[in-house]
């Protein structure tokens, strides 16, 4: 990813984002857009639901193994999604599925689509869109193996690494991150302040 000039390090000053995840998140899918949020100047905060914690921390998954353990800011039952300008959901398979079997994980989701709010999901992260009724009518990507989930939860699956439709940004693979982080830091940028306005 490119370096950040000093105009792109306060795109997202003041803005706080909520990073939902569990054990075994893909490392990357966290990782990697946590930093650029950070180095465009918003507050990121991880959360995760009890049920996936050790040691204040979640288990990550590293492409073909367990990867390294990441620190939890805020347990679910504790988070706000009044609290917070944007949601990114990171991938891996382990992660949403564990997701979706967590209720108050999905009402947290739903509750950023209800307001407006901006979310990037890449991945599978796809699938905890569907348990939180966030894909219908939107044009969509994800891992492929999706794509039939999400067609029959009423989105049009495309296989681009980036797509942008409202207040939505999806994106593929660990492949395409670069790409994704650039469109969600643009959709946080300009959807917090649509909410902000609101």
């Amino acid at each position: 990813m490119a370096s950040f000039s000093n105009d792109d390090r306060s795109r997202l000053k003041g803005r706080r984002i909520a990073i939902l995840a569990t054990k075994g998140v893909e490392e990357v899918e966290l990782t990697k857009p946590k930093k650029a949020l950070e180095e465009a100047g918003a507050r990121v905060d991880v959360i995760a639901p009890q049920s996936g914690i050790k040691n204040d921390k979640i288990r990550a998954w590293d492409m073909t193994d367990w990867g390294d353990d990441i620190q939890v800011d805020v347990v679910l039952s504790k988070a706000n999604s009044g609290d917070y300008d944007g949601l990114h959901l990171p991938g891996g398979v382990m992660n949403p599925d564990h997701l979706r079997l967590e209720p108050a994980a999905i009402d947290f989701v739903r509750s950023f689509i209800r307001d407006g709010k901006p979310i990037a999901a890449i991945c599978h992260a796809a699938w905890t869109l569907i348990d939180a009724g966030g894909v219908r009518g939107h044009t969509m990507t994800s891992w492929p193996s999706l794509q039939t989930d999400l067609r029959n939860a009423g989105a049009e699956w495309v296989d681009r690494e980036v797509v942008q439709d409202n207040n939505l940004v999806t994106s593929r693979k660990p492949d395409d991150i670069p790409a994704y982080n650039r469109a969600m830091i643009d959709l946080f940028q300009r959807g917090a302040v649509q909410h902000a306005a609101a």
